[in-house]
């Protein structure tokens, strides 16, 4: 048996780790988002108690233990927020929290954007599908994006597609591009496989993708040119 070479062991070592590692960043961005929201409140709370009596008490100021709770008032809230929603009265609370922030300028236009697009993630558009693939960043490469919206171009009518096209790892920034409707590729992923797909770096995908466009698919193969005729055969 062959002994491993140093840079085979390094190599299997961070093909190991590296799911790990970005496993790991991924946790922690949503861990310390999550627990900023409620540390402006929680932490001056836990400051307070905790000067009361140092000695038995002097533990709440402690960095770690203010971030850990934090992140559970934030997950009640969360929770809270959820359950409220079922409710009447926390259906006209939201509606009344959407109408303050629609007087707010630029914070309207943010909480529009953003309440329209989860909506529309989350209904199917009529005459196409969901997720789909786009010719990005050109014609000899593919990327997962999400249909929007169907739009017509002026003057001749065709139908374009407003495409969402979300980075990896992080989906919450990414790309909109305007595509005709023949151009994409359709597929049968949901928006939480494709979802998966892209925060894993592909890791996480069916074994078998579309890549052609049907346009493209169905298109016949061109016809080889016909070879001159040999003269000495005459």
């Amino acid at each position: 048996m062959r002994t491993p070479t140093l840079q085979r062991l390094f190599l299997t070592g961070l093909l190991t780790l590296l799911p790990l590692w970005l496993t790991l960043i991924v946790v922690r961005f949503v861990f310390s988002l999550l627990s900023d929201i409620s540390r402006p409140i929680t932490g001056p709370i836990l400051q307070r108690i905790a000067s009361v009596d140092p000695q038995s008490l002097g533990w709440l100021a402690d960095s770690w233990v203010q971030t850990l709770l934090a992140l559970l008032a934030t997950l009640l809230l969360i929770l809270f927020t959820g359950a409220m929603s079922h409710r009447v009265f926390g259906q006209q609370l939201l509606r009344w929290v959407e109408k303050l922030i629609g007087r707010v300028p630029f914070a309207n236009t943010i909480y529009g954007s953003a309440r329209q697009l989860l909506n529309i993630l989350q209904t199917k558009p009529g005459g196409t599908q969901r997720v789909v693939l786009i010719d990005f960043p050109h014609d000899q490469m593919k990327s997962v994006g999400f249909v929007t919206r169907v739009l017509r171009e002026q003057g001749t009518g065709r139908e374009l597609a407003a495409v969402y096209v979300p980075t990896t790892p992080n989906p919450t920034s990414g790309y909109l591009e305007i595509v005709p409707i023949e151009k994409l590729t359709p597929t049968d992923w949901s928006v939480d496989q494709a979802m998966g797909f892209i925060i894993s770096g592909g890791a996480i995908s069916p074994d078998n993708i579309p890549f052609s466009a049907p346009a493209e698919a169905t298109a016949a193969p061109p016809t080889p040119p016909t070879p001159p005729a040999d003269p000495a055969a005459g």
